[in-house]
């Protein structure tokens, strides 16, 4: 049986997946398979490193750094979020809390990055060997740049942008790699979405920057999103999968710096993926 998590990230939402993914850890749960978008790449990739805790660091202290995001950041370097500060400078071995990419890498799980080829709207799915290097991890800087606050990253001399826009709710493709049985970690309460004031927003910014197919995957992203989530629930009744969702968000948008409701996000996904073991043993 091959097993697998996916991580749907969603910004600084995405210290509830860091808290379930440390939950699983805690309690020795594996996985065989694993693949996030935006936040959720990062959070997925130090949890197969073995990682417990480096997540949390990211969320309820670096983001709070100028250097990590900032007006500042926006004004001087064009990105809110200074993705190579993130995924580099503090990431890197020399860093200050290094991803260990050898661990990930001898972990032996199949891992992906969900990002969005900017040019045509499709997503990639990254790998440990493909756009993961130690000290060079621009697979998580693709799946993390958010339209508006950041500039595409450029990738190969490809342009990218987040997973989300192209793969939100990534339920099918680990289907098509064989999971048998799925962890789904969302970031909002289980359910639909709507299409919103700041996807469109997005969507506009795209088309001025030249990225029509992009833009169009932006306005696309709720129904894909309301269809992976409606495929898990569909496999939930056939047990065959278990969604972690949070109840409540509170205020919570995507980069909300709101160090209470970070740790409160991320203590309400590690109380809740104590459900996942029993899964795991059915």
């Amino acid at each position: 049986m091959k097993t697998g998590i996916i991580d749907v990230g969603g910004g600084l939402r995405g210290s509830f997946g860091a808290g379930v993914l440390d939950r699983c850890l805690d309690d020795h749960v594996e996985f065989d398979y694993g693949i996030g978008v935006s936040a959720g790449s990062a959070n997925v990739s130090s949890f197969f490193a073995g990682q417990k805790g480096r997540n949390y660091i990211f969320y309820t202290e670096y983001t709070f750094r100028s250097a990590y995001m900032s007006l500042h950041n926006l004004v001087h370097k064009h990105n809110y979020l200074d993705l190579d500060y993130i995924y580099g400078t503090l990431s890197n071995e020399d860093g200050e809390n290094p991803l260990n990419y050898r661990a990930l890498k001898a972990s032996g799980k199949e891992y992906y990055a969900v990002a969005t080829n900017a040019l045509n709207g499709r997503p990639r799915y990254f790998t440990i060997e493909d756009g993961m290097k130690e000290n060079r991890y621009d697979a998580l800087k693709a799946s993390c740049c958010v339209p508006i606050a950041d500039e595409p990253y450029v990738v190969e001399g490809l342009p990218y942008v987040d997973g989300g826009l192209s793969d939100p709710v990534p339920v099918q493709k680990a289907m098509d790699d064989g999971c048998d049985k799925i962890v789904l970690i969302l970031t909002m309460p289980k359910g639909h979405i709507p299409v919103t004031r700041s996807d469109r927003m997005a969507a506009r910014w795209l088309m001025r920057k030249g990225y029509p197919h992009a833009a169009r995957g932006m306005l696309q992203r709720p129904n894909r999103y309301n269809h992976g989530v409606d495929l898990a629930m569909d496999l939930e009744r056939e047990h065959r999968a278990l969604i972690i969702a949070p109840a409540d968000i509170g205020a919570m948008k995507t980069l909300t710096k709101d160090r209470a409701a970070i740790k409160d996000m991320y203590m309400q996904g590690y109380m809740l993926a104590g459900r996942i073991k029993d899964f795991m043993q059915e």
